[in-house]
């Protein structure tokens, strides 16, 4: 048929280009790949950094012209000593494969580096600007150091230089009970150790086996800035701003600053100044307790001698005790002249008046009055019938009377189912002014007497009842 383009392929016998699968070829390219590119160092900007949920790591190394995609799978990943974010320049080491799923080449990163200096610091700068703007470094949110510390929590090395300047120096200033939570202060795993031991002295009870501390120490000896690089990680600066209690930053010497400084609610440039911040010295407070007794001492003695000088000064205006009873005195002192004269004067008048009537009692003159007392009474002749005559009438008037008395008698209309009303103690109420402006009232009743209270000046509680005995009157209460 030809050489020209054919509907069907066919092998010819002898050909050295035999047809490949597309997984033939991509295995191929997978090998030739990895056997030229089993070693490589690349630097690039990171982009795209993204975390699975997996744990394995996905992102792109670019510069200005080109751009490669890389991985880094969850064992390295946990290993690295700084988180990977966009934009940090960095030296990636591993080795080039394909991904036959994509037709696509990737490195499959092992090692990832800062490149250089100016990446390290541009990263801690980006870091920095990130906490800040969550307010994590805010001065409003910084909480007062205990002035006396009953326990302090140390989170530093234990076979390290900081613990032991930490302990002399509170030994000197006022000795207080540490707790020293031991943990790496560099390395890869340094920064989630410090971040666990800050969590944890926070989440210790405060009446359990191990108290919990009043305040806390962060610290390290210095070093540069990869050294100090665990007190920069995202984690150890939230924990430190979450803690409950409160923060002394002791990371580095004086010139070094990392995130966790401005975490902390105090940041000392040693660890020696970190312990001089947490606890006063016992000699200086000692000392000022004496200087408060001897002072309360003086203000009490003045106060005493001022009080003194204002009791003199008042007694000095009173008058003497003499000048004050002398007119009482003098007063007496006349009466007493004048009383056994008066007593005189009185005896002989008693005298003179008991002489005249025992002059009237005589018995001769007793006799006579007698005598014409007899006459009279025999000269008077008592006749009944005028007297019966008397009483009769009286009997007619005093019927008459009473009857008109129990007419007028005032429980009377108490019968028809009237009710006289009278204020608490006496006197009869005419008016509901009146009962209104009394309001503690007694009812009576022609079987008795109810006690009421008025309420709202409308209606009335009624209280004790009291029997028509007690209130019914006598006769000889009307006359």
């Amino acid at each position: 048929m030809g050489d020209g383009p054919r509907l069907l392929a066919e092998e010819a016998p002898g050909d050295n280009a035999p047809a490949l699968s597309v997984s033939e070829l991509s295995g191929a390219l997978k090998r030739s790949v990895e056997e030229a590119f089993g070693h490589v160092r690349v630097r690039g900007e990171i982009s795209g950094f993204k975390r699975h949920s997996s744990g394995h790591c996905y992102l792109s190394l670019k510069d200005d012209r080109a751009c490669i995609d890389g991985v880094i799978w969850k064992g390295q990943a946990g290993a690295m000593r700084f988180r990977p974010e966009d934009g940090i320049e960095v030296i990636a080491t591993g080795k080039l494969t394909t991904y036959p799923g994509r037709s696509k080449y990737q490195i499959v990163i092992d090692r990832m580096e800062l490149a250089g200096q100016g990446a390290l610091m541009a990263l801690l700068d980006q870091r920095r600007r990130m906490l800040a703007a969550e307010g994590l470094f805010d001065e409003d949110r910084k909480r007062p150091l205990p002035f006396m510390p009953r326990i302090i929590g140390v989170v530093t090395s234990p076979t390290g230089a900081v613990i032991r300047d930490i302990l002399h120096r509170l030994e000197d200033r006022c000795p207080t009970h540490v707790i020293l939570w031991p943990v790496a202060v560099q390395g890869e795993s340094a920064a989630a150790q410090v971040a666990r031991a800050v969590r944890g002295f926070g989440a210790l009870a405060e009446d359990g086996p191990i108290p919990r501390p009043d305040l806390l120490i962060v610290g390290r000896g210095g070093g540069s800035i990869e050294d100090l690089w665990a007190f920069n990680e995202e984690e150890v600066v939230r924990a430190i701003a979450e803690s409950p209690i409160p923060v002394i930053s002791a990371v580095g010497h004086e010139t070094d600053t990392t995130l966790a400084d401005f975490a902390a609610d105090r940041r000392a440039p040693t660890p020696t100044a970190a312990a001089e911040m947490a606890v006063p010295v016992r000699a200086d407070l000692a000392h000022h307790v004496r200087e408060l007794g001897a002072r309360a001492e003086r203000l009490a003695r003045r106060y005493r001698e001022r009080a003194a000088e204002r009791f003199e000064a008042v007694a000095d205006r009173f008058p003497a005790l003499d000048s004050l009873f002398a007119g009482q005195q003098q007063r007496f002192d006349d009466i007493a002249e004048r009383l056994p004269r008066a007593l005189g004067q009185r005896i002989a008048h008693a005298r003179g008046d008991l002489a005249h009537a025992a002059g009237a009692l005589r018995p001769a003159l007793l006799t006579q009055r007698l005598a014409r007392a007899s006459d009279r009474l025999a000269a008077i002749r008592l006749r009944s019938e005028p007297i019966q005559a008397r009483i009769a009438e009286g009997h007619v008037a005093l019927d008459r009377l009473w009857r008109i008395a129990e007419q007028l008698h005032p429980d009377k209309p108490l019968q028809r189912g009237y009710v006289r009303v009278e204020k608490r103690g006496g006197g009869v109420l005419t008016t509901a002014e009146e009962a209104k402006a009394a309001a503690l009232l007694t009812l009576h009743f022609a079987d008795g007497a109810v006690d009421a209270r008025v309420e709202n000046g409308a209606k009335p509680a009624y209280a004790k009842a009291r029997t028509s005995e007690e209130t019914k009157p006598r006769q000889q209460d009307l006359f």
